[in-house]
Parts: C-alpha cells; sequence; structure tokens
C-alpha cells in the first residue's frame, strides 16, 4: 500500500493505484470525461487536474507515489476544471446538457453550474441506428476515446476506431460502414462507458449506465445464460426492465457483459410467453386453470406408479433452473415417487467431465479458481471458442494473452483465440485422446514432467509410460493430422510453462470417448505437477449453461444425490433418509437418453421435462420426438411452446431467471444468488413453485418452503455445501463449494494438501486411442462438428425472440472454399445436409475457418433440425451424446 495525503487527509491506496483513484478514496469526486477504471488511462480531457506535491497535473494518469500531497479545492483548480469541462461541452448541441440527460458530461456540468446554453455546437452530423442494440449520435461525440478502449481493452474485439481529424473527430465502426455491418458483438462496453451519450442503448434504457443506476430501481442477480455466471445489475420501472446492466463489483465479469445477459431480455414479454397452463384434450393443448392442470397431472402420475411401478416415471430437471429448483425436483422423484429415474442436461454435455475429473483428482468441478487461471504464464484452451460461447471469460482470457501470457489451442477451428495462438493445434475431429497422449508423450520425453509431484502425490504413471511408447509425435501426426513439429511446440511451451493452467470445453467431452478425452487431458497438469500446487492452476471446464454445474451438485442425477454421493452407498443414502424421512431407492436410475429408449419400449409411462427442449438440442431428434409420442403422458415446465412443449400432454408456464429466486453455480464452483427483478407474467409460477404445488396435489409435503430452505437442507444432506446459505451469499457474494463451514471461506483452489480420491493421490489414465463412432466414406464424406455461436443460446427459445435474430438469423453451415469449389456451393446458398440419421436445411457460409472435408453448425433454430443429423452414439462412460463427429453428405437445395 501507498500512504499519501489528500487534501490534508492521510490515506492508503494500493501500490500503483492513480492519484484519481486516491482523490476518489478519499470522497472526493473529481470530472474525469477521458477515465474509466476499467480502462487504461488516456489523460486526454484535463478534466481531472489536481495540485500534487505543487504542481498542476492530471490525477487519471498520475501515479500515486509515497507521501505525497494532493490538492483539489483550491478556486485556481476549480476554475482549470470548469474551463475544461467547458470547452468540451461547447462544442456539442444544446440537447447534450438538458436537466433530463442522464449522461457524466450533464451531470459534471450541472455541478459546475455550467448551463446547456454553454453547449453551442451544430447538429449535424448525423446518427446511426442501424444496430438493434447500440445507436451513435455522432454530434455527441467528443472523441474521448473511452469506447475504443472499452472495445480492445476489455473486449478485445478491436471493432471501433476514432476517424477524423481536430474537432470533426468522431467514434465509428473500424471496418468503415454501419454499426450493424461491424465486427462490434453487441457487449454494450461502449454503451457503458460513453460519458456523453453518444453510444446508447436504443428506447427507454438510453444513456442508462453501470455507474448510474437509482437504487430504488435495481435488482442485483445473476445471468441466466452460460455458464461465467456473470453479475448484473436489472434496472426497472413500473415493473418492466428498462436495461440489464453489469455489475462493476462482478466477481468474474468485473464490470462487463456480453450481447446476451446485457441485451436479450426482450423474450420476457413476447407475446409467445406462456402465461396459463395447457391441457391436451382432442390432440390440442387448450388453456386452463392451474387446479386443474395440477390435478390432471398428479392422476397420471399416481396412474403410472400404479400400473409400472415409481420407476415407470422420469424426470429431466434443468440446467437453466436454479439449484434450490433442482433439489426439489430429484427431491420429488425421490421421496414423492420413489424412483431414482432424474437427470439434467449435463448429460449431454459435461457428464465427462464429471466422471474424468472425478477419477482423477476425486470431485466433479474444475479444480481452480478463473482468477487462478488468469494469473497463468501458458494457456492451453482445448475444444472451446469462448470467444464466441463465453464472450466474457473469452475476452478476459483474450487480454491475458494480449498482455503476454503464452497460448496453444487445440480446436479444429480456426476462430476466437486460435486466431491468436502462439500454436494452434487442429487435430481431426475425434482424435483428442491419441493428441492429448502425443503431447504427454513429448512432456515424458524431454524431461519436462515434475518427477517429485509424480513421486509423491500421483499413480499411475509406468502404465502410462508404456502406452505412450506408442504415441511419439510421427504417429500422433498421422492420426490426428496435427504436424509432429505443432504438437512438440506445443508441448514445450506448456511443459516449460513455470504456472500453467488447461481450460476446455464441449469440443473434448461430447464425444463417443469422451471421459477418456477429459482424463487424457489430466494427465497433462498431473505429469507437470500443475494441479493442487503452485506450480500451475490445474484443469478447468467451461460450462455451458448458467446452471449446469449446479443442477448436477444438487443430486439431479440417477446415481448420485446431492453433493456427489453415490446411491448405491447405504451410507449416503442413511444420510439422506434421516434429513427427508422416507427410504430412498438403492437402484441408479436411468440416464436421458434410457428414458427415451424405455419409452419407445413401452416401459416409460410418464416423463416430466423441465425447461429443457429436448426435441431441439437431443442428439437423433427424430427418436426423440418419436419416443415423447409414445410416452402415455408427458409434462413439460417452459416458458414458450418449445418443440418439446408441442408434445406434451400438459405444458406448465414457468418463469425464467429474472423472476425467481435462488442460486446458481457457475463454471469455477462460485455460488452466487439469484434475484427477482420482475414478477413472472400473468398465471406463470417459478420451477420451485411448481415442484411444491405438483407435491401438493399427489398428497405430499416438501418441506422447503422457501428456496432459502432448501438450500439450507441441502447442506444438512451434503456436507460440501454445509456453509452456503442465502444470508451468507448475500452478505459476501460469490462463494465456491466445496464449503463444509459456514465460519469459513469455500475452497477455490482444490486439492493443495490431498487429492479427494480414496488414496488421495492423482490418478493418471492410460486409456488407448480408440476411433469416433462415425467416420467419412464415400457416401457421406465430410465430418460436421455443432456448437454455439455468439450471440444466441442453446435452441434460441430465448434468444431468438428480440434483437439476437438481427444479429445473427438463421443456421449457417461453415465450410472451407475448397469443398465450396468441389460440391458447386456458392457463399449464402441453402444447402440440404444429410447424414446416416436425418437432414436439416442450413445457409451455407464459406470461411477460412474450417479445414476441407469438416463442416461446422450451430444449433439455435429448431426449425433447421441440425439434431436430427447429430447420431445416437455416445460416450461409453457417461452416454454423453457424440455432437462432435457426424459423417454427412451436401448438396445445394
Amino acid at each position: 500500500m501507498t500512504g499519501i495525503e489528500v487534501d490534508g487527509v492521510g490515506l492508503e491506496v494500493p501500490e500503483g493505484a492513480s492519484l484519481l483513484t486516491a482523490v476518489r478514496a478519499a470522497g472526493t469526486e473529481l470530472p474525469a470525461l477521458c477515465s474509466d477504471d476499467r480502462l487504461s488511462p488516456a489523460g486526454s480531457c484535463r478534466t481531472c487536474l489536481v495540485l500534487a506535491d505543487g504542481r498542476v497535473v492530471a490525477a487519471c494518469v498520475t501515479p500515486a507515489s509515497p507521501g505525497a500531497r494532493v490538492e483539489t479545492a483550491t478556486d485556481d483548480l476549480a476554475r482549470l476544471r470548469r474551463d475544461a469541462v467547458e470547452l468540451i461541452a461547447s462544442a456539442l448541441p444544446s440537447r447534450a446538457l438538458t436537466v433530463d440527460n442522464p449522461s457524466e458530461l450533464a451531470h459534471a456540468c450541472r455541478s459546475m453550474g455550467i448551463g446547456p446554453e454553454a453547449a453551442r455546437g451544430a447538429d449535424d452530423r448525423g446518427e446511426d441506428d442501424s444496430h438493434p442494440y447500440v445507436r451513435l449520435d455522432r454530434d455527441l461525440c467528443i472523441a474521448c476515446g473511452r469506447c475504443v478502449r472499452m472495445c480492445s481493452e476489455v473486449q478485445g474485439t478491436f471493432a471501433l476506431t476514432l476517424v477524423g481529424r481536430g474537432g470533426d473527430t468522431v467514434v465509428a465502426p473500424g471496418a468503415g460502414g454501419t454499426w450493424a455491418e461491424s465486427d462490434c458483438v453487441a457487449c454494450g462496453g461502449c454503451v457503458d462507458t460513453c460519458p456523453t451519450g453518444a453510444i446508447t442503448q436504443p428506447g427507454p434504457a438510453r444513456g442508462l449506465t453501470s455507474g448510474m443506476r437509482p437504487a430504488a430501481a435495481r435488482t442485483l442477480t445473476t445471468c441466466g445464460y452460460c455458464g461465467v455466471g456473470c453479475t448484473l445489475d436489472v434496472v426497472t420501472r413500473e415493473g418492466e426492465i428498462t436495461a440489464v446492466l453489469p455489475a462493476r463489483d462482478g466477481p468474474v465479469n468485473q464490470g462487463h457483459a456480453c450481447v446476451k445477459g446485457r441485451f436479450s431480455h426482450g423474450f420476457r414479454t413476447s407475446p409467445e410467453r406462456l402465461t396459463r397452463p395447457l391441457l391436451r384434450r382432442g390432440g390440442v393443448l387448450e388453456p386452463v386453470g392451474w387446479d386443474e392442470a395440477l390435478a390432471h397431472t398428479a392422476r397420471e402420475l399416481r396412474g403410472a406408479v400404479g400400473a409400472g411401478g415409481p420407476d415407470a416415471v422420469a424426470a429431466i430437471s434443468s440446467a437453466r433452473a436454479t439449484n434450490e429448483d433442482n433439489y426439489l425436483v430429484q427431491k420429488f422423484m425421490r421421496v414423492v415417487l420413489g424412483t431414482n429415474n432424474v437427470d439434467n442436461c449435463s448429460r449431454l454435455c459435461h457428464s465427462p467431465s464429471a466422471a474424468g475429473l472425478t477419477a482423477s483428482f476425486g470431485l466433479s468441478g474444475g479444480t481452480d479458481s478463473f482468477d487462478d487461471v488468469q494469473r497463468a504464464d501458458c494457456l492451453l484452451v482445448v475444444g472451446a471458442n469462448p470467444v464466441e460461447a463465453h464472450p466474457v471469460v473469452g475476452a478476459r482470457l483474450l487480454n491475458h494473452v494480449l498482455h503476454g501470457a503464452a497460448l496453444v489451442v487445440a480446436d479444429p477451428r480456426a476462430v476466437g483465440l486460435a486466431l491468436h495462438a502462439d500454436v494452434h493445434l487442429r487435430p481431426r475431429p475425434g482424435t483428442n485422446v491419441a493428441l492429448f497422449h502425443g503431447l504427454a508423450h513429448v512432456l515424458l520425453a524431454e524431461g519436462l514432467a515434475d518427477e517429485e509431484f509424480l513421486r509423491e502425490r500421483a499413480t499411475g504413471l509406468p502404465e502410462l509410460v508404456a502406452l505412450l511408447e506408442d504415441y511419439p509425435p510421427d504417429r500422433v501426426a498421422d492420426i490426428t493430422g496435427v504436424p509432429a513439429e505443432d504438437l512438440v511446440a506445443a508441448a514445450r511451451l506448456y511443459g516449460r510453462a513455470e504456472r500453467p493452467a488447461i481450460v476446455y470445453g464441449l469440443g473434448v467431452t461430447e464425444h463417443l470417448h469422451g471421459t477418456d478425452g477429459v482424463r487424457s487431458l489430466a494427465n497433462l497438469a498431473i505429469l507437470c505437477g500443475a494441479v493442487g500446487s503452485e506450480r500451475g492452476y490445474g484443469v478447468n471446464p467451461l460450462r455451458g449453461q448458467n446452471n449446469v454445474q449446479g443442477a448436477s451438485d444438487m443430486g439431479a442425477l440417477p446415481d448420485v444425490l446431492p453433493g456427489y454421493g453415490k446411491v448405491t452407498d447405504p451410507a449416503v443414502r442413511s444420510r439422506a433418509e434421516d434429513v427427508w424421512g422416507v427410504p430412498v431407492p438403492e437402484r441408479p436410475g436411468l440416464r436421458i437418453p434410457d428414458m427415451f429408449a424405455a419409452a419407445r419400449a413401452g416401459d416409460l409411462r410418464a416423463l416430466w421435462v423441465v425447461g429443457e427442449d429436448v426435441c431441439a438440442t437431443d442428439p437423433d431428434t427424430s427418436r426423440v420426438t418419436q419416443a415423447l409420442d409414445v410416452c402415455p403422458f408427458v409434462v413439460c415446465n417452459e416458458l414458450f411452446l418449445s418443440e418439446t412443449a408441442r408434445h406434451a400432454d400438459v405444458v406448465l408456464p414457468a418463469a425464467s431467471w429474472l423472476e425467481k429466486d435462488g442460486t446458481f453455480v457457475n463454471f469455477d464452483r462460485r455460488f452466487q444468488r439469484v434475484r427477482p427483478a420482475v414478477p413472472p407474467p400473468a398465471e406463470a409460477r417459478t420451477d420451485f413453485d411448481i415442484v411444491r404445488a405438483l407435491a401438493a396435489a399427489m398428497g405430499a409435503d416438501l418441506g422447503c418452503a422457501t428456496p432459502a430452505e432448501a438450500l439450507a437442507e441441502c447442506g444438512r444432506l451434503a456436507p460440501v455445501f454445509a456453509g452456503l446459505s442465502h444470508d451468507r451469499l448475500d452478505r459476501e457474494g460469490a462463494v465456491p463449494w466445496p464449503c463444509p463451514d459456514p465460519g469459513r471461506p469455500g475452497e477455490a483452489k482444490l486439492y493443495t494438501e490431498r487429492f479427494a480420491t480414496p488414496d488421495g493421490r492423482a490418478h493418471l489414465t492410460a486409456a488407448p486411442y480408440l476411433p469416433p463412432g462415425e467416420q467419412p466414406d464415400d457416401d457421406y464424406p465430410l465430418l460436421m462438428v455443432t456448437g454455439r455461436r455468439w450471440a444466441h443460446y442453446n435452441s434460441g427459445g430465448m434468444t431468438r425472440r428480440g434483437g439476437n435474430l438481427a444479429l445473427d438469423p438463421v443456421d449457417f453451415l461453415d465450410l472451407h472454399r475448397d469443398d465450396a469449389d468441389r460440391y458447386g456451393v456458392r457463399d449464402g446458398e441453402r444447402v440440404t445436409v444429410e447424414s446416416r440419421h436425418g437432414r436439416a436445411v442450413l445457409v451455407a457460409r464459406i470461411g477460412e475457418q474450417m479445414a476441407p472435408g469438416q463442416v461446422f453448425c450451430s444449433f439455435h433454430f429448431p426449425a433447421s433440425g441440425v439434431n436430427r443429423l447429430t447420431s445416437d452414439h455416445a460416450d461409453t462412460v457417461t452416454s454423453c451424446p457424440e455432437y462432435k463427429v457426424t459423417a454427412v453428405r451436401m448438396a445445394v437445395q
């Protein structure tokens, strides 16, 4: 800390802090029109002048030196600052300083007694309102550069620049053209930092930024889109959302957001929103009251149990729902119905992470906090495109790389972080295990392994060494298509780093051998001693949905109870029975694919789907639809009449993340509060209330009258959550698990003393490379990979109902220009894509992102039918589908 004096008052500030930080810490506000504490200082506006040790300096660019004496309140300084602000304002039109203008500049002028008459500029430079979420008023631009620095330093998109000379300088999209045609990814950072209102969000949110929030009209909550867990402020007026702003003190997002969290809340008031229960009569879904819908559902569930036993009913819980919702769903299935037939969508994405990380280290979550990952000197990013799928994390990682961290990316596509990598490995889809073994081979061959760590804290080395003899770089190059020299270079970067970290995504897990992939990737951290130690920052999965970690943590899985205790373990069941007061079934239940198979076989008589559009997101969707059609009773909680809801017998209108109370767990195991900013529309209810009401309709009492009580009960059942509560999270913000003690912090970094395996050691695996479930051939010569785009979320139910549709209007098929020439496809043409399982219609997009012979598409538009193409091949350990490898053919429609 640095000790200085401000206006005669001594205080201490962090080393390296600016005088502006010190002045504000002393409680004095200065205008600083070119300054934002999220950005590097510029010192261009000269509005924050102070006297430091007798010299007039700009406070924002002057470091606080030990013993410095700072003055802010002299008449001369006040006059200098006023002159600087007045000069800036004079170039703007009078509307820049109107009484109702909420901008930073207008506020500064009002505080200094500068009226609208001081603004004498012309109104003639025009506007750009081409973008759905960002509006540029050129006449209000003062060329401070904050938006440009926000776009480059925080977001890392480099979409903006300053053009013109002198007083004509103005911000503009860097590529020319309109804002909508630019590289802007609509993170909202430029809107949030603009001090004059030159860049705003259209509509009622115009002028609102994260620095201007009326305390009585804001709700602090956690984003309900991807698994990053951004903290957001929801600003409301008369019960409606005015704006969603990134919280400056958000532990993960640190005052940043993405297009989904910031702007994609229009779905809440969509005319398609479900507001009353629907009951199928005569083949048609008709609105009914809650009492009738619940009574009918209870009657059908009792009938299914009566006819086929408890295991004739199954439930698919939701990663979109809160921890408390998921806890109550799995409790309902086990306590009210007496079955372990409950699963969630982590089955389709990160179940290999849970299995692989547990086998390697002992627990199912990532090993380190993201704050630690961002301190790594070498990042190995595998099978992930966080720039699009997890934009805030992607931006932070890119920023770290631009400041000197080494970067190795393993991804078949040349996108996102791969464009900035020191080494970009492009393995053929389905060859991850061979790739990881090749890297491990080099680590051992070149003496880059940590022998002391392996001797004291790991097992399985002899078996792995024997296996790796078969994976020298040349052979791995033949299997994966990755040049041997690139493989060696990547292994050296990772192995020679002082503090490496591994970050991975669904490109590792969604394979026939996804669990082997996770464990083989974990081998690299174990070999280098880069997990559970100061030597590095472990192995960390990027979770796709907002609460995919928490849904599993809460026991919405067929083989484990809350906290991952196995249902086959008598001691685990006994603890649950003590809390719940009823016996817990000991046989593991059905996984999601098994539920559909049981329905098609006539063994499953009732299925409850909570907030998942399985007809759009699950693989081989024609077979999924068939399962729903033959299942005697299907009930669905949903926001909209999704593809899945259209096949249901009862549809229950549910609340969204903006309308409910509870908690989410983000990708690095942080519990964070979710708070209702607005009420659900009309008769819609939270999933928590729906589960309680259905239990009551069946004559059961689940207890847990509130979400807070549900989390408290979960803590009594699962020791790893015993130290967590709503009250604690309200006081402290984010708290990671394990957290067994309410008086101690959670464990952000795992395994510092011992691993959570039975023997306390990390377990190396020696799983051989096995080929994927599908290979291209003469009939299906292309390999298709599926994934996410930046503007949409999963099946698009929320993001397609708003301005995002203008940013990304269709499901594109990305292909290399060589393949386009080979098949006679032009950019923008509609193409038919066929696999051995189904057919889809997409729009061709030709470029260099894909390697020849490979294509990529998202699954955000159910009508395109992408998941009719994907197969039923699944990870041999967890049944996670192989979304990343599908053999297809293509033809112009």
